[in-house]
C-alpha cells in the first residue's frame, strides 16, 4: 500500500527585511482595540514625505503619484503598527502583506523610512524613481525583495496572489494572516472580482488561512469620479457579504483611532475564525490633506506640482496645518536652493515641433468621425495618457469609460464591432497584451475586429517601472491571425496610418475581405512631429528615411530617432548607412528589404524597444531567410531583462545598450568583418 509523502515546501529564503527595532521618528500615540498604547506613523509625515520625494522625481523628469498614498496614509499607518509590533517572530512570519494598490507604494516607502525599515532614510527617498534606486514607481520584488514580497502595478493582480499565499499557508501549516490592501478602482478588474468570490468560498471549506482585505473607497480613479465616468462600485462592495465576507464599513477613513480600532478587531476575529474572511471598506478621500487635490476630479492622482514649484512650501504647510517639523522645512529649503538659474529662452526652430505621438491618432479618429464613419471609443481609465481623450471631448456620445477593466474593454469592443461600429480601445501596451490578450485573440476568432491604441511601450514608460513596461508587445500580438501591428514613431505618421487603418477597417467589414484588427503601439515621451516632411506614409510600406550604401539600419517606433542619431555619428566616421523606418512589423515587404540589403553590402542592424527574442528583428530576419536572403546581422534590443524605474527612457536605453552608441558599435563591427 502506497503512503502519501508529507508535503514539504522547497527551502526558499524569505528576503524581506526584518522587523524594525525602533519606533517611527514621526509618530502619534494611538490606543489599539485592547486599550494598549501604540506608536503609529503620523499620517501627516507620510504625506509630507511623499510630497517631497515626489518633488525629486519630477525634477529628474519623471511623474509620480500623490492622491493614492494620501488616501491610504491612515490605513497603512495602522497596518504597519500591528505588523511591526514586538513579537518573538519576524513580522513576515506572522503576516503576509500584499499591497495591490501599486500607485500608493511611495506612501509605503515613506512610512517605512520613518521606521528606518531596511535602513531606509530621507536620503533614500530622494532617489525615488531614479535609475539608481530600488524605490521604483510601483513595488517590484525583483529589484527590492527586502521591501516587496509580491510585485504590484497592474491593478487587481495582487489580490489573487495574496489568495495564493493564504492557500499555501493553510496547506503548509503556517500560522500567518494575509493582509491585502486594494483600491476601489482596482476592484473593477476581473481578477479582483474573481478573488472576491474565491476567497470566501475557499475559506468556508477551510482551504485558506486567515484573510483580511482593506479597501480604500473614495469613488475616484485616474481620470475622475468612478460613478460619474463609469458606474457606481457600491453594489460590488455590497455584494461581498452575500459572497461570504464579513464586511465592515469605516465611514471616517482618515480618523486614525477609528481605523486602528477596526483593523485590530478584524485581525482578532479573522484569527479566531479563518472560515470567514473580513473586508473593511474605508471611506477615504483621494488627495487627502491638501484641499485642491481633495476637490480635484482625479483626487490629484498624479503629483500636482512642477519641478522646483514655488507652491511646494505651502503644499507641505497645508498638510501640517502650518506646523511643519523642522526636518521637512529644511528639506523644502534644500529643494528651493537647488533651483537652477533660468536660461534665456531659445529661439523657436524652423524644424518640426516636438510632441507626443498621441495627438496624431486622435486627430485621425476625429476627422474620420466628422466624415460620417461610426467610430466609438471604449476606454479603461487611461484615455488622457493614450491620447484619445481629445476624441472623448469632441464626441462624448461616442465614448465610454468602462472602468479599470482592460479585458472587459476589449471584449466589449468585439460586440460593438459585430454590430457594425468601428470600435477603438486604448490602454497602456503592457495591460493590453496581458489582461487583454485573450480577448484580442477572441476578436479574431469572433470576426469582430477592433482598433487598439496602446501607448507607453517598452522603456518609454520609464518612471513607472517594470510592471508597466511592455517589452513583449510584438511577440504577443504579431502572430495572432487577423491582426496587423503598427508601430508608430511620430504624430504625423500616427495620424496618417490611423486614418488609413480606419478606411481599411471599413472596407474590410463591408466587403468581408481582408478583415483585420489594427493595433497601434507607441511611446510616452515627446518626438519630432515628423522625420521626413515630404513622407507620404504609403500603406503597408517601409519608409526610407536616409539612403546609404555601407549598412542597413531598420528601426521602429521610438527607436527611429536613435537610428537617425547613429547615422549622423557614423557619417562623421565615413560610414554611410541607410535608415529605414519599419512601422508594419508583421507585414514584411521582402522585395523592398532584399533590394536594400543588396544596396548595403548585405549588412543589417535592427533596433527596437522590445525583447530581441520574437521582436521586430526576429520577424524581419526570419521572413528574409525563408525567402533565401543572405546577410550579416546584428540585433539591438532588450536582451531578456525586466526594466526598472528611471527618470527618462534614455537612461534605460543606455543601461541596456539599446541607444545610438550601441547601434554605432554594431554597424562598425559589421563593417569590419
Amino acid at each position: 500500500m502506497e503512503v502519501n509523502p508529507s508535503l514539504q515546501p522547497l527551502p526558499i529564503k524569505n528576503k524581506l527585511a526584518s522587523t524594525p527595532k525602533s519606533s517611527p521618528q514621526f509618530h502619534l500615540k494611538v490606543k489599539n482595540n485592547k486599550g494598549e498604547e501604540n506608536l503609529l506613523v503620523d499620517p501627516k509625515a507620510t504625506r509630507a514625505m511623499v510630497a517631497l520625494m515626489n518633488q525629486h522625481a519630477v525634477i529628474g523628469g519623471a511623474a509620480a503619484h500623490w492622491g493614492g498614498p494620501a488616501a491610504f496614509a491612515e490605513i497603512m499607518s495602522s497596518v504597519h503598527g500591528y505588523m511591526f509590533q514586538e513579537s518573538e517572530k519576524q513580522w513576515y512570519q506572522n503576516f503576509n502583506f500584499v499591497n495591490d494598490a501599486g500607485h500608493t507604494e511611495n506612501g509605503v516607502y515613506a512610512l517605512r523610512a520613518n521606521y528606518g525599515f531596511d535602513d531606509l532614510t530621507i536620503e533614500s527617498l530622494k532617489g525615488f524613481r531614479s535609475i539608481d534606486s530600488k524605490l521604483t514607481g510601483h513595488g517590484e520584488s525583483h529589484l527590492n525583495p527586502q521591501g516587496v514580497y509580491i510585485s504590484n502595478g497592474p491593478l487587481g493582480s495582487g489580490l489573487p496572489q495574496a489568495q495564493g499565499l493564504a492557500i499555501a499557508d493553510k496547506v503548509i501549516g503556517n500560522n500567518r494572516v494575509t493582509i491585502c490592501t486594494i483600491s476601489d478602482g482596482a476592484s473593477m478588474e476581473g481578477e479582483a472580482k474573481e478573488s472576491f468570490a474565491a476567497i470566501p468560498g475557499l475559506a468556508s471549506k477551510e482551504k485558506l488561512n486567515p484573510f483580511l482585505m482593506l479597501v480604500s473607497d473614495n469613488n475616484t480613479k485616474l481620470s475622475g469620479r468612478i460613478d460619474q465616468d463609469s458606474f457606481s462600485m457600491s453594489p460590488t462592495f455590497e455584494s461581498l457579504e452575500s459572497l461570504g465576507w464579513e464586511v465592515i464599513t469605516v465611514k471616517e477613513g482618515h480618523n486614525l483611532f477609528n481605523v486602528h480600532q477596526e483593523i485590530g478587531n478584524a485581525l482578532d476575529k479573522v484569527k479566531a475564525n479563518p472560515k470567514k474572511p473580513i473586508a473593511i471598506i474605508f471611506k477615504t478621500i483621494k488627495g487627502y490633506g491638501v484641499k485642491s487635490t481633495e476637490e480635484s476630479a482625479s483626487g490629484g492622482h498624479g503629483y500636482p506640482l512642477k519641478p522646483f514649484d514655488e507652491k511646494l512650501s505651502a503644499f507641505v504647510s497645508e498638510i501640517y496645518d502650518g506646523e511643519v517639523p523642522e526636518v521637512f522645512s529644511k528639506w523644502v529649503q534644500e529643494i528651493e536652493d537647488a533651483k537652477p538659474v533660468e536660461s534665456p529662452a531659445k529661439k523657436a526652430s524652423n524644424g518640426p515641433v516636438n510632441e507626443k505621438v498621441q495627438p496624431g491618432l486622435a486627430r485621425a479618429a476625429i476627422r474620420a468621425t466628422k466624415e460620417g464613419l461610426p467610430l466609438f471609443s471604449i476606454s479603461s481609465d487611461l484615455q488622457g495618457s493614450t491620447g484619445i481623450a481629445a476624441f472623448h471631448k469632441e464626441f462624448p456620445e461616442r465614448s465610454l469609460d468602462i472602468g479599470v477593466a482592460e479585458s472587459n474593454m476589449v471584449s466589449t469592443a468585439i460586440g460593438l464591432s459585430k454590430q457594425g461600429l468601428i470600435p477603438m480601445i486604448d490602454t497602456f501596451a503592457q495591460f493590453a497584451i496581458t489582461k487583454g490578450n485573450l480577448p484580442l485573440i477572441m476578436s479574431s476568432l469572433s470576426q469582430g475586429p477592433i482598433i487598439g491604441l496602446l501607448s507607453h511601450t517598452g522603456f518609454q514608460d520609464a518612471a513607472d517601472g517594470a510592471s508597466h513596461q511592455a517589452t513583449t508587445y510584438f511577440s504577443t500580438t504579431a502572430s495572432i491571425p487577423g491582426v496587423r501591428v503598427v508601430s508608430v514613431s511620430c504624430s504625423k505618421e500616427a495620424e496618417a496610418y490611423m486614418y488609413q487603418a480606419i478606411q481599411e477597417f471599413k472596407k474590410g467589414q463591408e466587403t468581408d475581405k481582408n478583415v483585420y484588427s489594427y493595433l497601434f503601439f507607441y511611446g510616452r515621451e515627446n518626438f519630432p512631429e515628423y522625420y521626413n516632411e515630404s513622407e507620404t506614409y504609403e500603406w503597408l510600406k517601409p519608409q526610407t528615411l536616409i539612403q546609404g550604401k555601407d549598412a542597413l539600419i531598420v528601426a521602429t517606433g521610438p527607436m527611429v530617432s536613435k537610428a537617425l542619431k547613429a547615422h549622423d555619428i557614423l557619417l562623421e566616421k565615413g560610414i554611410k548607412v541607410t535608415v529605414v523606418n519599419h512601422p508594419f512589423v508583421n507585414e514584411i515587404d521582402n522585395s523592398y528589404f532584399a533590394n536594400q540589403l543588396t544596396s548595403n553590402q548585405n549588412r543589417l542592424v535592427t533596433i527596437e524597444d522590445h525583447q530581441i527574442q520574437n521582436g521586430m528583428g526576429s520577424l524581419l530576419t526570419q521572413s528574409l531567410k525563408i525567402n533565401g536572403q543572405e546577410f550579416r546581422y546584428k540585433a539591438i534590443g532588450n536582451k531578456g531583462q525586466f526594466g526598472q524605474s528611471a527618470y527618462k527612457a534614455d537612461q534605460l536605453y543606455a543601461l541596456h545598450e539599446m541607444d545610438e552608441v550601441a547601434l554605432v558599435k554594431a554597424v562598425e563591427d559589421l563593417v569590419k568583418q
